[in-house]
């Protein structure tokens, strides 16, 4: 009987786990969905916003990814102009979203872009899953073998690969706008290991003004995937977002210029200064 109890408690215990890392996983990495038309890795994404002198708008291959069933608002995203600039807004209300891009082959050395947050929420915690949003993310999925993901880990993926016709990746690298974490820390997702962030701003930095980053892809995936491999898998896509559907907050922030980038001289993954001009 004690055995029979035990077995039931520890399939229980497993629902549990699997129910949660299944929301979680599709949730940030439905990416994938978009991937019915893949763009090349040599060409990279078009412009996050494409914009003449009367209009902004989208550009394209962008699609706007929710969650499965997606209960919460979803956060609106508009091509927009900020001082100028063209930049993709993102309006957060207890909301979740991403606007994504799908890409194919070889991972590029670095990614850039520049972006400004508006309004943030002290609510946002990325180390709890009561307070896992952000104001503004930028992210890119990869390939990982899963000959390479721990077994846990690795069993969890396939039954949640089980339950849909997207092929979600197995590793997730997102640059995020936090709140008190400590700028560079890696940050595991509360929800599911597939999934992990190096946290570049936050409430050090000044709201409403644009600061411009430059980031090592490999340098960065290593930082944050590197006990599960040395080696940069291929990537499947690229994307920006916002999302307060955990804390219930109201945020505002822009992201502009993305850039996938092959390797170049000059200092990069430091903490950069604000935008010149802004």
């Amino acid at each position: 009987m004690k055995a029979l109890r035990a077995t039931v408690k520890l399939a229980w215990v497993g629902s549990v786990r699997s129910v949660c890392a299944v929301r979680a996983v599709s949730a940030v990495i439905a990416v994938l969905a978009v991937c019915a038309a893949p763009a090349t890795m040599a060409a990279g994404p078009s412009e996050l916003i494409r914009a003449d002198s009367d209009s902004a708008t989208l550009g394209a291959g962008w699609q706007l990814l929710t969650l499965p069933k997606q209960k919460p608002p979803v956060t609106v995203f508009t091509a927009d102009r900020i001082q100028g600039r063209p930049a993709l807004r993102m309006e957060a209300a207890a909301s979740y979203g991403h606007m994504a891009h799908p890409l194919t082959g070889a991972a590029p050395a670095m990614i850039s872009w520049s972006w400004r947050v508006d309004k943030s929420s002290a609510a946002i915690d990325l180390r709890s899953k009561a307070g896992d949003d952000s104001p503004a993310k930028v992210c890119l999925s990869f390939d990982l073998p899963l000959s390479q993901v721990p077994f846990f880990e690795r069993e969890l993926l396939r039954i949640v690969r089980r339950t849909t016709t997207v092929p979600l990746p197995a590793a997730t690298l997102c640059w995020v706008w936090g709140h008190a974490e400590a700028a560079g820390s890696v940050v595991v997702n509360p929800y599911t290991q597939r999934v992990r962030s190096i946290v570049l701003r936050g409430q050090r930095d000044a709201l409403g003004q644009w600061f411009d980053e430059t980031r090592d892809v490999a340098a960065d995936f290593r930082a944050a995937f590197g006990d599960e491999s040395q080696t940069v898998p291929p990537v499947s896509a690229v994307l920006v977002g916002a999302d307060a559907d955990n804390t219930g907050a109201q945020t505002l922030g822009y992201v502009a210029g993305l850039r996938l980038l092959p390797a170049t001289a000059g200092s990069v993954n430091k903490t950069p200064t604000p935008a010149a001009g802004n």
